[in-house]
């Protein structure tokens, strides 16, 4: 009976799985009854996903062609990219993993849609104001933003079924409100959004039959306590 409630179950796989955002996201895809597969690289890293009800892929995306993206996502109803290295280890991985890695699994998608008609709807976790950075190349965080902004706008040229979430800097804080904002670089780093509501979000998104008719959602957070926050999010 369990397997033939999860064979009809709606399939999500996260990209990144053992991140922040993705192990809260799937904690809670798992209790409303999704199959949630979780794509790593590091199999040590395999237990915590269990742990979760999810089921463990191990990969290096960037080893992986747009082929290998297709058969990955060839049964997937809804996939969700929450991989990045912001720039943490170096330009050379940043590029690799948010820019080049996501950019073969928008191509395999497109490619999927070609084949066969349709394609796995993407959620694509990016950040505030990333078509408008602004940041200095000699910065050390510009190879993320530029990678960042590349992959958003072959996004927005596609005709996929995408949604670009763009929270502001995240934080471990508790979930509070939700505010829709302009998609506008900050002007300093206190505009925030806890990676509990990034996670309230893509869960919601991720269990509906149709995406919000929007093509980016930038949202910080707001006042208000958890509930004002479940109110904001189920008027997305």
């Amino acid at each position: 009976m369990i397997d033939a409630q999860k064979e009809n179950a709606r399939k999500v796989l996260i990209i990144g799985g053992h991140g922040k955002v993705a192990q809260l996201v799937t904690s809670r895809l798992v209790s409303a009854g999704l199959d949630v597969t979780s794509l790593i690289r590091n199999p040590e890293q395999a237990p915590d996903i269990e742990a979760l009800g999810s089921t463990p892929l191990i990969r290096d995306l960037t080893s992986l062609s747009v082929a290998d993206w297709a058969t990955l996502l060839q049964d997937v109803d809804t996939a969700i990219w929450t991989a990045g290295n912001a720039g943490k280890g170096g330009a050379t991985a940043t590029y690799a993993i948010d820019r080049d890695g996501a950019l073969a699994c928008i191509d395999a998608l497109e490619q999927l849609r070609a084949e066969r008609g349709d394609a796995p709807r993407l959620l694509m976790v990016s950040y505030l104001g990333s078509l408008d950075h602004g940041v200095d190349p000699e910065d050390s965080f510009y190879p993320y933003a530029d990678a960042k902004e590349t992959v958003d706008r072959r996004l927005l040229s596609s005709d996929l079924d995408y949604l670009i979430l763009a929270p502001g800097r995240l934080t471990m804080e508790p979930a509070g409100g939700l505010a829709v904002v302009d998609n506008a670089p900050p002007k300093d780093g206190s505009v925030t959004t806890s990676r509990e509501l990034v996670a309230k979000v893509l869960a919601e998104i991720a269990a509906r039959d149709e995406l919000p008719d929007v093509q980016i959602l930038p949202f910080v957070d707001a006042e208000g306590g958890a509930g004002a926050g479940d109110e904001a999010i189920s008027r997305l």
